[in-house]
């Protein structure tokens, strides 16, 4: 194998963890792969991985030179041409995202896709939880928020922000806040998988403690009890745009606002369709343009 092999080898074992099952996806012997690993090894001069035989880990220098892996395959994925660049597309692209986000932006983009590229077909699991790309065959994902240390590789396409929205009713009523401390004497509604007593909101630094009214377990339960005149409720921004545009939720405490939460395509590592790199560069340039 030549270095970019090395690299996808390596950066496809670290992924998943399985010299077998990173052989099975590069379509190469578990023997030519370990072979790549160690030549990349020997010429670099370091262990990459820690082996046993019930487990593949990392080792500090494998973590460290696994970034520049990454980074050298995205590049070059980017910039390389098939010599049948002009061909039809041709089979079946798998992609995943979080529901409301992959209602609003991915599925225009999948349908853009499709109506260009007539013998494609996409499957498209729209999900509010984090999916196993190996174990689902997903060719594409959306995530939203800081991602993890992974052998992933990551794409960032733009941001969103954390927002604190209440409908014009609610706020003639309760006055808008001016302050986050001030969230204590307002009606809130809670966002999470259980039903604490107490939450807590950040905004950059400060955290603030708010005994909501209201917990509920989906976005959209907590966006429609405020546009409802409920109270006030924290979410993505990409989920409220619309009924603020509309003017049934207003957004409160802007200039408090925590950074923005990072947007990202990730793929796994090792050669893609040219239908997957097709896809994914017309999906990164139309995030950006919308998340702006």
């Amino acid at each position: 194998m030549d270095r970019l092999e090395e690299w996808r080898a390596f950066a496809t074992v670290a992924s998943l963890k399985s010299f077998s099952q990173a052989a099975r996806r590069l379509g190469r012997s578990p023997q030519a792969v370990t072979r790549a690993i160690a030549a990349l090894e020997t010429r670099l001069g370091t262990r990459l991985l820690h082996r046993t035989t019930r487990s593949v880990s990392l080792t500090s220098d494998g973590e460290r030179y696994l970034e520049r892996s990454k980074r050298a395959i995205a590049e070059v994925d980017a910039l390389e041409v098939p010599v049948d660049a002009h061909a039809p597309l041709r089979g079946t692209l798998s992609v995943t995202a979080p529901v409301l986000f992959g209602q609003l932006h991915v599925m225009p983009i999948v349908t853009a896709f499709l109506a260009t590229h007539e013998q494609m077909s996409v499957k498209v699991a729209l999900l509010d939880r984090v999916v196993s790309l190996a174990d689902e065959g997903i060719d594409l994902a959306v995530r939203i928020g800081e991602l993890p240390d992974s052998a992933l590789i990551a794409r960032h396409v733009g941001d969103v922000r954390t927002v604190v929205v209440a409908s014009p009713d609610y706020l003639e009523r309760a006055g808008t806040p001016r302050m986050p401390e001030t969230l204590t004497r307002h009606v809130c509604i809670s966002l999470s998988a259980t039903t604490p007593v107490s939450d807590r909101w950040t905004f950059g630094k400060r955290s603030i403690a708010v005994a909501p009214r209201l917990v509920v377990n989906t976005a959209q339960a907590a966006i429609d009890a405020a546009a409802e005149g409920l109270g006030l409720t924290r979410v993505l921004s990409y989920q409220v745009d619309r009924l603020v545009a509309a003017g049934k939720l207003k957004v409160v405490l802007a200039s408090h606002e925590p950074r923005p939460v990072p947007v990202h395509l990730v793929h796994l590592p090792g050669a893609r369709s040219r239908a997957a790199i097709t896809f994914a560069e017309l999906a990164a340039t139309t995030l950006r343009k919308r998340l702006g």
